[in-house]
């Protein structure tokens, strides 16, 4: 089966003037393919530490010149370390961190998509829940975040062969990076399904998919590109707004809803995967009750994922509803 993988998240400005709600999508992609190319490059020739020897100084640049980024950065971080407030040496240091956990899953990428990590370094108890979700038969839609590395559950999903796997994604913040992955690694990308693309004869398809035993995955924390609805939910504190795509979709799929996260712990893999819910018998009547509530849970799992591994939330953007404070970048 073919590697999926989500867009990378951009390290990127807003362009001037620019409010800060400016959507994520519109934020293009940093860097320079031969500057991507030559960082692999050196990772594949000298190994992971030449590799970090040569990230540090890349990440310091991309920290020290692109502030919505940083500020991005510093903000999430004072919501988990209030303290950090008054710390700011601490908390520059903090985001710095934050950045290079960014560069590092580079590598990890093209690990994933080279077939190179081994099955012992997959741990969590995802993994057996994965494998009997698989053995069952019966599909599902998974919603995953920009939070941890999912492009290392390539080598799970490599374990099941006959697996029908399309990845519903933005595609355009990534056009680089994927290409990068591509050339390095020799494998094609897999199915995937332009979000801003989505019709009823695409759903109909992905109904099919799933009654057939595939599984389709969809982020499930960044706001739709076509002002379609969203929902303000708690959030590591405070409102965050959430899309509501997904979930609807769930309700017309009527298939089981799970969740998928996996994290770098040290030099492992930690993944989870996890039953959020199952529409195959939601009342019509029932469905606005179950997207509030199910869109909440989501959200609390999310949060409790982060604040174990927060150095590997990928969301550089202001995030929350009431990010405000600085209304220009200027390093646009």
């Amino acid at each position: 089966m073919a590697p999926a993988t989500l867009a990378r998240p951009a390290l990127s400005a807003t362009p001037r003037g620019e409010p800060m709600n400016y959507h994520w999508a519109r934020i293009g992609e940093r860097g320079t393919l031969l500057g991507m190319t030559l960082m692999v490059a050196i990772q594949r020739r000298l190994g992971r530490w030449p590799f970090r020897l040569a990230l540090w100084p890349v990440m310091l640049w991309y920290f020290l010149v692109h502030t919505t980024a940083r500020r991005a950065s510093q903000a999430f971080l004072q919501r988990l370390y209030p303290s950090l407030k008054q710390q700011p040496f601490a908390r520059w240091w903090q985001s710095y961190r934050h950045f290079l956990a960014f560069g590092e899953t580079l590598m990890d990428k093209v690990e994933a998509w080279s077939g190179n990590i081994a099955d012992e370094r997959l741990m969590g108890s995802g993994v057996e829940r994965f494998t009997q979700a698989i053995a069952g038969g019966q599909g599902g839609l998974i919603l995953v975040a920009h939070h941890g590395n999912l492009d290392v559950v390539n080598a799970l999903t490599e374990r099941h062969t006959n697996l029908d796997l399309t990845v519903m994604m933005h595609t355009r913040n990534a056009r680089k990076f994927n290409a990068l992955l591509e050339r390095v690694t020799g494998k094609p990308r897999p199915q995937i399904l332009e979000v801003s693309e989505v019709t009823p004869a695409t759903a109909q398809t992905l109904a099919e998919r799933i009654n057939a035993g595939g599984y389709v995955v969809i982020a499930a924390d960044r706001l739709p590109l076509s002002g379609e609805r969203t929902q303000p939910l708690d959030f590591l504190g405070d409102r965050a707004s959430f899309p509501e795509g997904p979930f609807r979709l769930a309700t017309l799929l009527r298939c089981p809803l799970y969740t998928l996260a996996c994290v770098r712990d040290d030099d492992n893999f930690r993944i989870d995967f996890e039953l959020l819910g199952d529409t195959q018998s939601l009342p019509r009547r029932q469905r606005e009750t179950w997207i509030a509530d199910t869109m909440q849970a989501h959200a609390d799992h999310l949060s409790e994922r982060v604040r174990r591994h927060p150095l590997q939330w990928f969301n550089f953007y202001p995030f929350w509803i009431n990010d405000t404070g600085y209304l220009h970048d200027d390093t646009a």
